[in-house]
């Protein structure tokens, strides 16, 4: 799978994070300041990222900042990215189960090593559910980038 990555800081946790996808045998695209030459502002980095989704040039992104908050309002405003900031594993499997969360937002301060690998294990174990609530909910998301586009 062809996954974007973005950070606003080149931290370990962000190099680690690239590392283990490419690990699991991911292939990885990187903006901000984990790409050279690239703007590595949280706002500018997470949507290029989030765009990437979008655009179908990856399947799906991990957006990184300080605290996760930023890049997973940033990649929200993309339509078609439902991203979600995720600090544990639990909230990793539910994102991707009942929100079918193609974007997953992370803290640089929060997230340990091990944490990460927990939170990816989770992300990647799980898929969308095909719960007709669930995917009903899921379509009135959809349903909102339209809605912002109406004046």
């Amino acid at each position: 799978m062809r996954i974007s990555v973005s950070s606003d800081m080149d931290e370990a946790v962000a190099r680690t994070l690239v590392s283990e996808l490419r690990g699991r045998g991911h292939d990885v695209v990187t903006h901000g300041a984990l790409r050279p030459g690239d703007d590595p502002q949280w706002a500018v980095c997470a949507e290029a990222a989030a765009r990437d989704v979008s655009g179908g040039i990856s399947e799906q992104a991990v957006v990184c900042c300080w605290t996760g908050t930023g890049a997973s309002i940033a990649a929200n405003k993309v339509p078609g990215v439902r991203a979600a900031l995720c600090v544990d594993a639990y909230t990793a499997d539910g994102a991707r189960r009942w929100n079918d969360a193609n974007v997953l937002a992370l803290s640089l301060r929060l997230t340990s090593e091990p944490l990460l690998k927990e939170i990816l294990d989770a992300w990647f174990g799980a898929e969308p559910s095909p719960d007709a609530e669930d995917r009903r909910n899921v379509r009135h998301v959809a349903g909102l980038d339209s809605a912002r586009a109406t004046p």
